[in-house]
């Protein structure tokens, strides 16, 4: 008898220092001890919040800049699905980690119907991928359902031809309404759409019937690369920032981003294309001739300086550099952003869209407040040995082309 209560008494304590440890793990857990998630997707969008003020945020950032750990991985959760609009996407330009006040959080909580919601600077598809982690790590059934809503948004704001705008509800008057490639947007939702479509483990709790929607908008959207790739005059060459959402021709952005050929944002859209494994044919054609083409506008001998200059404040900024193109023989190619189209001469323009031919002739203000050079093309010209020898063995367009792979 007194043996059986001891060991009743023995199966109690059990019990009770199991639930402790349970009790213990749920706490630790509460209190965001998991292992970080990197935040880096979403450094464009915070590094425009804290480094340009915008009236019409809706919230603006605290002084002291409080902000989560990465490893406090349902905070930042959390602060998420706070930012999601009720379409399902997210507006731009905030800092996902930043510590919010109550009246913070109750602003966005009031305001999500407001649909101005994007893909530029790194938005939506970012947050998404987010939530799909953090959801496979803490199965909290809240991350899972925001998630899903956010990959049905990217389904219903893609256009019929399968390209994106830069937001959704499209705005029908500004240049955002045209299919963008800049600043990485598509090539965010076609990573996204792939991911899914390729049974990554993160979103394995994706439906059957939503995987094959997101396969097909994937190929829609696959198709729609192709198709806006520019055949300049018989010449199939790279692609523009944005294109016109009915014609898919090379279109206006800002007033100093030119229709041409976009050397930066191709790169991106090439090194897309060369992960696709047993590419058919005509994703095989279009890496050729994009590689082709970066190879035959590369510039040599040309590197660009940034030098001290006198101080001067303008309508946009404050300067007090400036940039200069130098001639230098030990120089890495290097390529302009823009080619102008027919000529395929290297292309600046200013906010007055004018057309120039030289970094000297840009003012002051857009030389140094934008990228007008580029050595992205390069890393595709590095990878592409390998990629031709797997999948284009019957023809290199770079063969008898001077060895010039000096950026790594």
């Amino acid at each position: 008898m007194k043996n059986t209560i001891v060991f009743k008494i023995t199966v109690i304590a059990f019990i009770i220092w199991l639930s402790y440890l349970q009790a213990y793990a749920q706490n630790s857990k509460a209190g965001n001890e998991y292992v970080a998630i990197s935040t880096e997707p979403f450094k464009s969008s915070s590094d425009h919040w804290y480094g340009i003020y915008d009236k019409n945020n809706i919230i603006n950032f605290r002084k002291d800049k409080p902000r989560y750990k990465p490893n406090e991985i349902t905070r930042i959760a959390d602060n998420i699905l706070l930012f999601q609009r009720n379409n399902g996407g997210w507006p731009k330009n905030y800092d996902m980690q930043a510590i919010l006040t109550e009246q913070q959080a109750d602003s966005l909580r009031k305001t999500k119907s407001i649909l101005h919601t994007t893909f530029d600077n790194s938005t939506t598809y970012t947050q998404i991928d987010y939530l799909a982690k953090v959801y496979n790590i803490t199965h909290q059934k809240r991350y899972k359902a925001a998630c899903l809503k956010g990959i049905q948004f990217c389904l219903e704001a893609q256009y019929s031809n399968g390209g994106w705008a830069q937001y959704y509800p499209i705005d029908t008057k500004g240049y955002s309404r045209r299919i963008t490639f800049n600043d990485g947007a598509y090539l965010g939702i076609m990573q996204l759409l792939r991911k899914i479509t390729t049974n990554d483990r993160d979103y394995v709790f994706v439906s059957n019937s939503l995987r094959k929607k997101v396969e097909t908008a994937y190929l829609k959207g696959l198709e729609c690369i192709l198709k806006t790739q520019i055949n300049d005059h018989g010449v199939l060459t790279a692609w523009c920032q944005q294109h016109d959402e009915v014609t898919l021709e090379p279109a206006w952005a800002r007033a100093f981003e030119p229709p041409s050929i976009c050397n930066a944002e191709s790169a991106g859209v090439v090194l897309f294309l060369m992960q696709i494994d047993h590419p058919d044919t005509k994703i095989i054609k279009s890496i050729q001739s994009a590689v082709k083409w970066f190879s035959d506008s590369k510039i040599l001998n040309t590197r660009v300086e940034t030098i001290k200059a006198s101080a001067e404040q303008t309508k946009y900024m404050k300067i007090q550099t400036d940039r200069i193109v130098v001639t230098d023989s030990a120089a890495a190619p290097i390529w302009t952003r823009y080619y102008e189209l027919g000529t395929h001469r290297p292309l600046f323009c200013d906010r007055n869209s004018k057309f120039l031919y030289s970094l000297s002739e840009v003012s002051r203000e857009r030389r140094v407040g934008y990228g007008w050079y580029t050595y992205s093309p390069q890393s595709v010209l590095n990878k592409y040995p390998q990629w031709q020898k797997k999948w284009a063995r019957e023809e290199n367009v770079l063969k008898n082309q001077p060895d010039v792979s000096m950026i790594k």
